[in-house]
């Protein structure tokens, strides 16, 4: 039997890789002491305690994390030694609830964290903000009890989390078998668990179409990474396939369901309340687009004042690039631009803040409140996108050609959204608020919705 977030690890178990892909050697791992002044620092700093003091410390660690961004990309090394700055830095604990030792603060400070981080590194800006989102499931999905206990397991223990809940994939099935439920099947997405503590699985009890979410220790025989993430972005994710092996976990865990009566709880999984994560992660996604857009920035603006060359052939010729018309025109829109998409990730941030600040207790959001709310989230994602990608993309008309040198980095800023801008057509959204505008219709929660 394999360990529960209750239960210690039994005896090992044999694995069976069926025809899925074959299991590749693991990628080398960065080493945690390469930042151990840091968490020397953050150790004897405290965790902060005030919002600007949570915002200053992601600043921090973006900091920490660009000095050697673009190296790190090329080694695409396992982000360990990043996953634990993370963890000392108190940033995996922003959310959690001040009586456990977290932040206690809301999605809205949570967010702001995820864009300053990913200003720095995308990938580590999207770890963290999967796992914020991860470490609050059992808060929408779970039942009170569930929701303490998986808040205290995380909390207490600073665990970082990573799942195995890609929609697309449905072939990973559950079973039961008496006290306890049988995973079993393969996620080909499974980001952050490779380097994670914990890992959420999804899927579909069998005979039935309601499914499960539950929350076990990553380290235990029955989950087994493909280690063949090795895409053109977001290097250092660990968004490699997974095969989820006979994973046993107690019916106690299954996030809001009657374990006694093996049925979900319809007071928490039938309810509007219960579909917030979608547009919760939807805000994750934009914000650490418009984090890597404004570190696109960022590494640009000191690229351009300290090596791209004014043009001699323009009829008005400047001495130094930063006195050319077009270069200071081109900056002026993309920095327009930006402050506009952060202005509307903020506003958005706000409104889903504000959701959670009145509902978490009785849950009673209506319908119309989740769809208003999901219809922000989706102007901000198509916002976010449009500005990331066209950042990303023209920093190099104010840069130069040599800036397209691989030692240079600056494409992998476009290359970390362009990665993750695919994961669902950013035209169902635009159609969706469309919908909104034209019809006044809200959308019916789906997986990305």
């Amino acid at each position: 039997m394999a360990p529960s977030i209750t239960e210690e690890p039994l005896a090992n178990r044999t694995a069976d890789l069926k025809s899925e892909p074959l299991k590749a050697a693991a990628n080398p791992s960065s080493d945690p002491s390469i930042y151990e002044a840091h968490h020397q620092q953050f150790l004897a700093d405290g965790q902060p305690t005030s919002t600007s003091a949570w915002i200053e410390r992601a600043r921090h660690v973006a900091g920490i994390f660009a000095q050697d961004a673009a190296a790190r990309d090329i080694e695409n090394l396992s982000p360990r030694a990043e996953i634990a700055l993370l963890k000392s830095s108190g940033l995996l604990k922003v959310l959690g609830p001040k009586a456990y030792g977290g932040g206690g603060e809301s999605w809205e400070t949570g967010y702001r964290a995820i864009r300053e981080v990913a200003r720095g590194d995308g990938s580590l800006g999207m770890l963290l903000g999967y796992h914020l989102l991860w470490s609050t499931t059992a808060n929408v999905v779970g039942s009170e009890e569930q929701k303490n206990r998986v808040q205290k397991l995380i909390i207490e223990n600073n665990y970082f989390l990573g799942g195995a809940v890609n929609p697309r994939d449905n072939d990973l099935k559950i079973t039961d078998n008496g006290d306890h439920l049988i995973f079993d099947g393969f996620k080909h997405f499974n980001t952050g668990g490779v380097v994670s503590d914990l890992t959420v699985l999804e899927g579909v009890l069998e005979g039935t179409e309601n499914h499960i979410f539950a929350i076990v220790p990553t380290s235990q025989p029955g989950i087994q990474f493909a280690h063949n993430w090795n895409n053109i972005g977001l290097r250092l994710t660990e968004s490699g396939s997974v095969r989820i092996s006979q994973v046993s976990v107690p019916w106690t865990d299954a996030l809001g369901w009657d374990a006694k009566a093996k049925t979900p709880d319809p007071a928490i999984l039938t309810i509007p309340f219960a579909t917030l994560l979608l547009p919760t992660i939807q805000l994750v996604f934009s914000n650490f687009y418009v984090g890597i857009a404004q570190g696109s920035l960022d590494f640009a603006k000191g690229y351009t004042a300290k090596n791209t060359r004014a043009w001699p052939y323009g009829g008005d010729n400047k001495e130094k690039a930063t006195d050319e018309f077009y270069i200071l025109q081109k900056y002026g829109s993309f920095f327009a631009h930006l402050r506009a998409a952060e202005t509307l990730l903020d506003r958005a941030g706000a409104e889903i803040a504000q959701i959670y600040s009145k509902y978490s207790e009785d849950r009673k959001v209506t319908e119309r409140e989740r769809g208003e709310v999901a219809e922000w989230v989706a102007s901000a994602k198509v916002v976010a996108t449009d500005t990331g990608l066209r950042v990303t993309g023209g920093v190099f008309e104010v840069t130069g050609s040599r800036a397209t040198g691989k030692g240079v980095g600056l494409d992998r800023f476009w290359r970390d959204i362009r990665t993750h801008s695919l994961h669902d057509p950013v035209a169902y959204k635009e159609r969706e608020v469309g919908e909104f505008v034209l019809l006044d219709k809200i959308p019916e929660p789906t997986w990305y919705t």
